[in-house]
């Protein structure tokens, strides 16, 4: 109830604030989980993408944020959890492979951090590993505005056609193929960022 009393409180400002549509929600699964993979641009990223769909999203969060105070209790409350970066922490892994088998909507930014200059950076393996345990598609996902982001500035997000467990291979004894699997998901969104950088 809280994360749809803050949804339609943030689309409200959101769209007041900026100029938000989005492309390609048919592409999402229907009455199965999956996985929401985006570049990550500004911390306004997660709100993009939330205010774009109706079903709730669970987001996997730097641990970090929920040390901040009042902040990251709000997290906690609109169905966030947290992760240790680069410590293997399989309990947040373990948490978001059940999220997906739930049938829930996990949103996740593969790159694991901003990217300062808009490029994609090199991608975490979690993503890929996620998707190969759940046997999740992921939905490659890009939030596309200018070179800085301003009020009234102009946001699309682009949800693309979803990747399947097979097209994905990952096996989690190769990490060969986890490595595989997460360029093939960044090229993905690759692909959106320069289509909407083609528009006229």
């Amino acid at each position: 109830m809280f994360y749809r009393f803050a949804r339609n409180l943030l689309h409200f400002f959101f769209w007041f604030a900026f100029k938000i549509d989005a492309e390609g929600r048919e592409n999402l699964p229907k009455d199965k989980g999956f996985i929401v993979a985006s570049n990550h641009r500004s911390n306004c990223d997660p709100i993009f993408i939330g205010v774009m769909l109706k079903p709730n999203l669970t987001f996997m969060a730097k641990i970090e944020l929920f040390q901040l105070p009042v902040i990251g209790r709000l997290f906690y409350w609109l169905g966030a959890f947290p992760v240790e970066r680069g410590k293997g922490d399989t309990g947040a892994v373990d948490f978001a492979i059940k999220t997906v088998e739930e049938g829930k909507i996990l949103a996740m930014f593969p790159e694991g951090t901003r990217s300062l200059d808009g490029k994609l950076l090199r991608p975490k393996s979690g993503c890929a590993l996620i998707a190969g345990a759940s046997g999740a598609d992921v939905v490659p996902t890009a939030v596309c505005f200018g070179e800085k982001l301003h009020f009234r500035s102009h946001i699309t997000v682009k949800f693309g056609k979803p990747i399947s467990r097979e097209e994905l291979g990952v096996s989690a004894s190769s990490p060969a193929t986890i490595k595989a699997a997460s360029r093939l998901i960044m090229s993905r969104i690759q692909e959106l960022l320069d289509s909407a950088e083609d528009r006229p």
